[in-house]
Parts: structure tokens; C-alpha cells; sequence
């Protein structure tokens, strides 16, 4: 008998994240639910066969230590990792043009969509290199949240769509390298999605006009990439046109193409294992 799958999902008590720990639970696999509000994280998990919850701030990386170390010694191995904790747009820089001082930005959403993301990657990765394949010959699987702003570019969300294009960047990279140590890193981005990070009227008109993309839609994207070995891969979510694998752009040019893979074989000493002496 197969031993039972592990997931560790932040932002695990509302919105995406809550539907990813719902649709893991029923295909059988233990969750930890990781998340800000640990309150909420507790409610769901005590309606759950196994579940576990931790409080979790994403933009900090103790936060993220304590989280994922907790869950660890309770599973001791965790099998999929899912970065999905995250907020939207805030005023980053005040309009005040009589002003006579300069204000700190706010980053509050890059520290979260975009370092949390990255935390929770670096956590998974390291832990998944020292674990034992599994049946298929896989140590782990993650998937992190995008969103269609990491393809496309929105003027008034500039520090989220900065945040969305790092993970999408990071995910196309980084994730055609780590199938060599047997794990796969992939991205869900969809259109918008009803959460918490928006506003009822905001989705009510979006979805009048049918612009909203159905939680099935998006369940589908994860469960293709738990269900496959895909790495790398971006999947946009639109509500009329269903889940797409969006390739990274092509190089313009043969000099492109060429130095693209210079700074690959560049860049490979920096994911060498480590050599014992």
C-alpha cells in the first residue's frame, strides 16, 4: 500500500488556497494549512481528516522557517508544496504633489506575491533535494500562483504586476532546471478569480459581462500539474478560452538564442550540489 501524499499550502484558509486544501483532501492526501489568519486555518482544518494548521506570515522569512519546520517534524516528508498565500494593489507611493518630503514605499505586495512565493520555493526546494523519489521517481511537486498580470501589463497595478512577472520569470526558469533534481515547479495564473482580494461589486460586474474564471477551472490547472510531470509551465486560466500553456516569448534573433544559452551553462555552477570534502 502506497504511503499517503503530504501538502503543505499557504494561504490555506480562504480563497484558491482553501479550494487547493479541499481538492487535496479528497483525493486523500494530508494538508497542512499555513496562514495569516490562523484562526480560519484552524476552523477548516478541524473539518478535515488529518489536516493541520500553522500561522503563517509570508513576507517573512522566520515566519516561513517556524511554519514549515512545524509541519515537517508532524509529516516528515512533505510531497507537495503549494505558494499561494497573497494580496492585491495598495497605494505604494502617495500622489501629493505639495509635498516637501519623500515617503518609503509600501511593498507590502512584492514582499508577499513576490519574496513569500520565493520563501516558500526555497523551503521546498531544499527539503525535497534530501527526500527519497517516489514511486515515480519524483521528490516533490510545487506550484505557486501568478496570475494573467505576470503576461500582461496593468497601469494602475504596477507593484502587483511587477510581483506576478517575478513569479512567472522565476517559474519558467528555474523550473526547466529542477526536473534534474527530481522535483517540478509550476504556475497557476488566471483572469480574476472571486476571493477576498477584491471587492463583491467589482466581481459582480465582472461577472455580468461572464469575465470571471470558475474555482473548477482553476482546481483543473492543479490538479494537471499533480497528475503530470510538467515543469515550468504557465497555465493561463480565462474564463471563456479554459487553461492555456503559455510558452515564454521566443529569442529575436540567432545572437539571442546564442546568448541565452551562454548565460544558461554561465549560471549552472550555482546549483551544483554541494561537494563533501
Amino acid at each position: 500500500m502506497a504511503t499517503q501524499k503530504t501538502a503543505y499550502v499557504t494561504g490555506g484558509a480562504s480563497g484558491i488556497g482553501r479550494a487547493v486544501v479541499e481538492m487535496l483532501v479528497r483525493r486523500g492526501v494530508r494538508v497542512a494549512i499555513a496562514d495569516v489568519n490562523l484562526q480560519g486555518a484552524q476552523s477548516l482544518a478541524s473539518t478535515l481528516q488529518g489536516a493541520l494548521a500553522v500561522e503563517l506570515n509570508a513576507a517573512d522569512w522566520d515566519s516561513q522557517l517556524a511554519a514549515f519546520k512545524q509541519i515537517l517534524q508532524q509529516f516528515g516528508r512533505i510531497d507537495y508544496v503549494y505558494g499561494i498565500a497573497g494580496v492585491g494593489e495598495r497605494t505604494w507611493i502617495p500622489n501629493d504633489p505639495n509635498g516637501l518630503d519623500f515617503t518609503k514605499p509600501d511593498l507590502t505586495t512584492l514582499d508577499i506575491d513576490l519574496n513569500g512565493v520565493l520563501y516558500t520555493s526555497a523551503l521546498a526546494i531544499q527539503q525535497m533535494r534530501r527526500q527519497d523519489p517516489d514511486e515515480r521517481g519524483i521528490r516533490g511537486k510545487i506550484t505557486v500562483v501568478a496570475s494573467v498580470c505576470g503576461f500582461y501589463c496593468v497601469p494602475t497595478l504596477p507593484i502587483y504586476t511587477a510581483a506576478k512577472h517575478g513569479v512567472v520569470g522565476f517559474v519558467r526558469s528555474f523550473g526547466k532546471h529542477l526536473p534534474t533534481d527530481g522535483i517540478t515547479l509550476n504556475a497557476i495564473c488566471p483572469d480574476v478569480v472571486r476571493t477576498n482580494i477584491s471587492t463583491s461589486g467589482f466581481y459582480d460586474a465582472l461577472e455580468e459581462r461572464k469575465l470571471l474564471v470558475s474555482m473548477e477551472s482553476v482546481m483543473e490547472a492543479f490538479e494537471r500539474c499533480l497528475d503530470t510531470e510538467i515543469s515550468g509551465e504557465t497555465l493561463e486560466i480565462e474564463p471563456n478560452s479554459g487553461i492555456t500553456h503559455r510558452s515564454p516569448p521566443e529569442p529575436i534573433d540567432q545572437d539571442a538564442a546564442e546568448t541565452m544559452k551562454l548565460l544558461h551553462q554561465r549560471g549552472a555552477s550555482y546549483h551544483a550540489p554541494n561537494k563533501f570534502k
